[in-house]
């Protein structure tokens, strides 16, 4: 699968044990930045990212800063972009499953190294359940789901 990652500084370090994990799970990553701990706007890198998955350059893409909920605002401002905030390997499957996810968001501040690889294997591995999950996310304006 072919991943966009990108992070603000808050989230550098974060970002950079998902992409190692990502690889060693044989995905391919493209990397929208940044690219240290130096102060940043994450709008600059979380829109990169949705507009990737967006378009289509990409299959999914994930956006990692301090506690999540810039970057997930953001992402879900663009057409087609399901973004859904998990902090636990529960939340990351159930974004799929129910919500069909197609960018999960990251906040390093509440993100144990030791949940990381299970939080992305879940959201990576669970299907989306498609029936009443169809109907609605069909509802939410801009969603890129039609029923």
């Amino acid at each position: 699968m072919k991943i966009a990652i990108g992070s603000d500084h808050a989230g550098f370090e974060l970002k950079e044990k998902v992409k190692v994990i990502l690889e060693t799970l044989g995905h391919e990553i493209n990397d929208f930045g940044t690219d240290s701990t130096e102060s940043v706007d994450y709008p600059d890198f979380g829109l990169k990212v949705a507009n990737a998955v967006a378009s289509g350059d990409v299959d999914r893409g994930v956006t990692i800063c301090c506690t999540g909920n810039g970057m997930n605002i953001l992402a879900n401002k663009i057409d087609g972009i399901r973004a859904t905030l998990a902090l636990n390997a529960d939340m990351a499957m159930l974004a799929r499953a129910h919500n069909d996810s197609n960018v999960l968001t990251l906040a390093s501040k509440y993100i144990e190294n030791s949940q990381l690889e299970e939080i992305l294997k879940a959201w990576l591995d669970t299907e989306f359940e498609g029936g009443r999950h169809l109907r609605r996310l069909s509802k939410i304006p801009g969603s890129g789901i039609a029923e």
